[in-house]
């Protein structure tokens, strides 16, 4: 590097047109080219491509520590990576190690070209070799995941979270269901496509635009109201009760009623608040509850129930008896689906953020990606949210582009970093994906720009759904309703602690969100929901993501896994795996679960 003076930057200045008679803005560039071991002519080029492509920028040194920090920094920072790379790979220059620095190169090449504009009329031609032909995609196609979600691709400023980085237990299994012998948990590694489809007699239609929330009031007494019958009916046939008293008659025997559980007022439920609500051909009135005689119970709003005490007044009900409600069978295939597979198959699932809350920097995503090329699972879940609605930086509008554009490189760099792999991808959305629509159930993303080859092995799907993969059914839901009933049900004297109990729940009432009314935070359209909140069978695997602490159990056959949160705050947090495998009912006719094993693994 040879010497600089300021007069050396004036004139260089000047043959751009930016003429500056500012000292104390020289000096700095005089200084900045010390520091960084520039030339005076690299320094003035990097700052007129700066500048070019920021509008065209007046010097002043607010505008220059901009500059350096946006440039300068990442081309030192980029420098001494590739010297590192290349002190490295010089000790062995096998075929390897050279297509590995030709790549590094490429990298650089490409992130300092986006801060130059090229000259007019000057088209740089792509060297290719017959052997190593170029594809016809684009660009930005051809970045790698990691590039793709650089800080500096999105916004400026942006560091990575420091406790994140500095974790520790990367890779601990910290929950874990059934047992694997003999068995890596590594999927098949494409050889034979796994098919995910939704469970027939699903409605489409929120696959399409609607309008929602323009519902009347009458409207969603009605949804409540064929719930109420829906259920009871079925109730009455298990239990085989032959008729249901009005819940007000006054009556100096025994009676048996219908009703949904509800507070009366808007305030947390609790044994002295419990009310219970008839359907319409019960009268459609409330009765308060004194539970004083019920050995062991578990309510929450909008359970339906049934149950047997007396009421003498008709003011007050005292059950003695709580008849729960039954849960749907599970799915049935053909013979030639209920056919034993001869390999397991790996399901990975994660649920968002998954960025600290500390940062909008990716990367928890893009250590989950190497998790992915390294483990080879044949599907991969991933729960939203992408863009968190409640990410403080999000939430101050911090972001130099759309929420949209954000979440499409998101999702662009999950596609592309998992393409080798052989994994089908299944993207839920959340109600916290700022982009996205606030309703629930919510429909599924759209993405518009896939390829045909990345169609075949991607599924978007709506806000709850079930699926079937390879023959074994999955219910999926990213709504916290653990978090949401956790706050709501009331129990006494129940043997099973309170994530088994809320399973149970969600299961006999055949919903994914039975909880009425819905916690402040979800925007729940009724009409929708009575077609595509419910539940068509008992699900072989229910996943249910919670900001509270992550579980695996087995529910009355179907297991449930709460695989937690990718990252927790401003620590990496879990994700979760299972073994599936389709097998025929044993020879004394009893199911057999179809999910071998299951682990919650920490980023």
């Amino acid at each position: 590097m040879t010497a600089v003076s300021v007069e050396d930057i004036r004139a260089g200045l000047a043959v751009f047109d930016d003429l500056c008679e500012d000292d104390q803005v020289l000096d700095r560039m005089l200084e900045q080219c010390i520091c960084h071991q520039m030339d005076c002519d690299d320094l003035i080029n990097e700052w007129v491509a700066f500048s070019t492509t920021k509008g065209g920028l007046k010097l002043t040194l607010d505008i220059l520590e901009q500059f350096e920090h946006e440039v300068l920094n990442r081309r030192k920072h980029s420098k001494q990576s590739f010297l590192k790379k290349e002190e490295l790979q010089n000790r062995m220059r096998d075929v390897n190690s050279l297509q590995d620095l030709i790549k590094a190169e490429e990298e650089e090449e490409i992130l300092l070209d986006s801060y130059s504009t090229p000259a007019k009329g000057s088209q740089k031609r792509a060297l290719t070799t017959p052997e190593h032909p170029q594809s016809k995609r684009s660009t930005s196609s051809m970045l790698s995941p990691r590039l793709l979600l650089s800080p500096a691709s999105f916004s400026a400023g942006l560091t990575p979270s420091q406790k994140y980085s500095s974790r520790g237990a990367r890779g601990e299994v910290v929950s874990t269901f059934g047992t694997v012998q003999g068995t890596r948990w590594v999927g098949k590694k494409g050889k034979n496509a796994i098919r995910v489809e939704l469970l027939e007699g699903q409605d489409q239609s929120l696959g399409s635009s609607y309008k929602f929330m323009f519902q009347r009031l009458r409207d969603i007494r009605n949804v409540l109201i064929e719930k109420i019958e829906e259920l009871g009916e079925e109730l009455r046939s298990h239990f085989k009760i032959e008729e249901f008293s009005p819940v007000t008659l006054p009556a100096q025997d025994p009676i048996t009623v219908l009703g949904q559980v509800c507070c009366d007022s808007n305030g947390k439920l609790n044994a002295q608040s419990v009310l219970l609500e008839a359907g319409q051909d019960q009268g459609g009135k409330r009765v308060p509850l004194d539970l004083s005689e019920l050995k062991e119970y578990s309510l929450f709003p909008g359970q339906v129930v049934i149950m047997e005490g007396m009421n003498t007044t008709g003011n007050r009900l005292v059950p003695s008896k709580l008849y729960e409600g039954v849960p749907l069978p599970f799915y049935s295939a053909d013979d030639q689906d209920t056919a034993e597979d001869p390999e397991p198959v790996m399901v990975m699932v994660a649920c968002g953020p998954y960025t600290p809350s500390d940062s909008l920097n990716y990367d928890p995503l893009l250590d989950l990606i190497g998790v992915i090329t390294r483990d080879h699972p044949d599907v991969c879940i991933l729960l939203g949210p992408f863009v968190d609605s409640k990410h403080e930086q999000i939430e101050k509008c911090q972001l130099t582009e759309s929420y949209e554009a954000l979440f499409l490189r998101c999702v662009d760099s999950i596609i592309q970093g998992t393409r080798g792999v052989g994994c089908h991808l299944v993207f839920v959305p959340s109600q916290r994906d700022v982009h996205h629509h606030f309703v629930y159930p919510q429909p599924p993303f759209i993405m518009p720009g896939l390829s045909k080859e990345d169609k075949e092995r991607v599924s978007l799907v709506s806000d709850p759904s079930t699926l079937l993969i390879g023959g074994v059914t999955f219910g999926l839901t990213s709504t916290d309703i653990f978090f949401h009933m956790g706050a709501e049900e009331i129990s006494s004297l129940t043997s099973s602690d309170r994530f088994t109990r809320i399973v149970k729940h969600m299961l006999t009432q055949r919903s994914y969100y039975p909880l009425y009314p819905p916690a402040e935070e979800i925007n729940l359209d009724y009409e929708r929901f009575q077609i595509h909140g419910q539940m068509l069978v008992t699900p072989d695997v229910l996943i249910v993501p919670s900001e509270l602490r992550y579980f695996i159990k087995d529910v009355i056959g179907c297991v449930c896994i709460n695989p937690g949160r990718l990252t927790k705050g401003q620590v990496g947090g879990t994700y979760g795996r299972l073994l599936i495998q389709r097998s025929p009912p044993s020879a004394d006719g009893k199911r057999q679960s179809p999910c071998i094993a299951s682990q919650v693994v920490k980023i």
